[in-house]
């Protein structure tokens, strides 16, 4: 059941306190620990992922404030998906941390051409993830199924159950070399079995809350990557 729906202007109040918590929050993340704000890979990160995310949220105030609602959520209700992002949230900070360590002593040398990848293959992913969110205004932080809620089956939906979380894999894998390390790639990559587990207990909550899912997976074999997973 979804909580209860917030007007415009307080939807407006939520992300506009959600994105100042957002750009000093990772402005501590990055140079804090690299002891300096000469850290150019960071500055580019940040602009990839923030700049695009100001016209985005605009877009969705504007035409799908339901779906940006939904996005706003954060309580997961879930007992195992609870679990699931305590055991992530070490890995998330652990690979956004020690790139600005990584920068300040030295450890990595990343060369340049792999830099400019890594920020293409995370402004992409970026762009893919806005794609699956514009299919599937369904597309919560958290796992629940609404009411009116129903099963999406085109778009990237055609081609894997969980598209967003593709990108996110891809995002994530790619930016510890995007901010310049190589040793930030070892928590980074703990995203992707993290995102199984969630994946298999969504998929559990679907099947039995959702109508049509059961079929929808019969159709749609791949979860996550076509022909791996």
């Amino acid at each position: 059941m979804a909580e209860n729906q917030l007007s415009q202007k307080e939807l407006n109040k939520v992300v506009f306190s959600r994105i100042l918590m957002i750009i000093p929050g990772f402005t501590i993340i990055f140079f804090l620990p690299a002891g300096t704000f000469n850290y150019w890979q960071a500055w580019i990160y940040l602009a990839i992922l923030l700049i695009p995310m100001m016209f985005v949220m605009r877009y969705f105030l504007k035409n799908n404030p339901k779906f940006l609602e939904r996005r706003m959520r954060m309580r997961e209700k879930e007992s195992a998906q609870k679990k699931i992002i305590k055991f992530s949230t070490v890995f998330f900070l652990l690979a956004f941390i020690l790139p600005g360590f990584d920068k300040r002593w030295g450890w990595s040398s990343v060369p340049l051409v792999v830099i400019i990848i890594a920020d293409m293959l995370v402004f992409l992913s970026y762009l893919f993830i806005i794609r699956v969110f514009r299919e599937n205004s369904f597309a919560s932080r958290i796992i629940e199924v609404e009411k009116e809620q129903k099963v999406i089956s085109t778009g990237p939906y055609a081609i894997v159950r969980h598209p967003m979380y593709t990108g996110v894999v891809v995002m994530y894998s790619a930016s510890p070399l995007a901010l310049g390390s190589w040793w930030a790639m070892i928590p980074a990559i703990m995203i992707i079995p993290v995102l199984v587990a969630r994946i298999l207990n969504e998929e559990k909550v679907l099947s039995k809350g959702l109508p049509g899912y059961t079929e929808y997976i019969q159709k749609v074999h791949w979860r996550l990557l076509p022909g791996i997973w």
